[in-house]
């Protein structure tokens, strides 16, 4: 199980959730029991993911073991990127500043709108007939 190397952490975007657990390492990345390459196939996932690592300079210097749930890739890989700012923190409260000046400790709390009764979806209205 955990040990006190390890640094947890949760992050959530939409409906996505995010744990993730961090450790010193050589910057290998599992995701669900996948690597992480395959995960998230495309570079600005990727890119969106390792944000916080980037920022503090430190690319290759964890382990990072993940479970992602719900919503789709993007949703993961913003609820991944809150994790791992919330992780590092968990570490060192002094990168703080650093992770807040590039906006990876703010929760992004845009939610899908409900759709209305009587409207095919939450904005959208049935055609209006005058006659």
């Amino acid at each position: 199980m955990a040990n006190e190397l390890d640094f947890c952490a949760t992050g959530r975007r939409k409906t996505a959730v995010a744990t993730v657990r961090l450790r010193p390492g050589t910057g290998k990345i599992v995701i669900n029991g996948r690597p992480f390459e395959h995960y998230f196939p495309t570079l600005p996932l990727q890119s969106e993911m390792l944000k916080p690592l980037e920022v503090i300079s430190a690319m290759n210097a964890y382990d990072i073991q993940a479970k992602a749930t719900g919503g789709g890739t993007t949703s993961q890989a913003g609820a991944m990127k809150l994790a791992i700012s919330r992780a590092l923190l968990e570490e060192d409260e002094t990168r703080r500043v650093l992770l807040r000046q590039h906006g990876l400790l703010t929760r992004d709390s845009r939610m899908k709108e409900r759709k209305k009764s009587g409207q095919p979806g939450a904005r959208k209205r049935f055609q209006f007939s005058k006659r």
